[in-house]
């Protein structure tokens, strides 16, 4: 008999959600790219649900250069347009112009402090938070810090950026490990 391990509550039974719920969320994500390619999807889930942009990631990687930020500040209005056409992602005007938007401000982090990584994680001293849920309902969707986070990212020329979308970026990302305490990945991550 084979076992199968607890998961978090919010897991369907997907196997694409399954996969990053198992490999990818919360385990801590030091990499530029990768990071800036999970805030840039944070911002197109606003007012969505993450299973609407996890179906539609493969997309936006096509879609915007693999997320390349140096590639993507050079978008003109015609790359705009295409996008705008791109069934494949969320086609909102502002959310695309955003991500350029966000290419801009992540170059100037990188200059300032020697990668977009030593600045987000700065949010957390460094080291990622464990969390200790023994339910989901016990999750916040924001908090003090996603509250900072979100007024610096903005302060720093970044849009799409509220506090929601910060504390589900740092959940992503792995600075916060919010996997209930009873899901086989809580204990990997501890």
């Amino acid at each position: 008999m084979i076992q199968i391990s607890k998961r978090c509550e919010w897991v369907t039974k997907e196997d694409l959600y399954i996969e990053y719920h198992d490999k990818e969320w919360g385990v801590p994500v030091y990499d530029d790219r990768k990071l800036f390619e999970m805030l840039c999807l944070e911002g197109a889930q606003a007012g969505l649900s993450w299973w609407t942009i996890l179906q539609k990631r493969e997309n936006y990687k096509l879609a915007f250069d693999n997320f390349e930020a140096e590639i993507i500040v050079n978008y003109t209005e015609e790359k705009l347009e295409e996008l705008m056409e791109n069934k494949g992602i969320v086609r909102n005007r502002r959310k695309i112009e955003s991500v350029v938007t966000n290419a801009k401000a992540f170059l100037e982090i990188q200059k300032q402090y020697g990668s977009f990584s030593n600045y987000i994680w700065k949010f957390v001293d460094n080291k990622p938070i464990i969390n200790s849920w023994k339910s989901i309902k016990e999750l916040p969707a924001s908090n003090e810090l996603s509250d900072k986070m979100s007024k610096q990212l903005k302060k720093d020329g970044f849009k799409f950026i509220g506090s929601t979308i910060c504390y589900s970026f740092m959940q992503a990302v792995g600075m916060v490990n919010d996997h209930i305490t009873d899901c086989f990945c809580y204990k990997k991550l501890t």
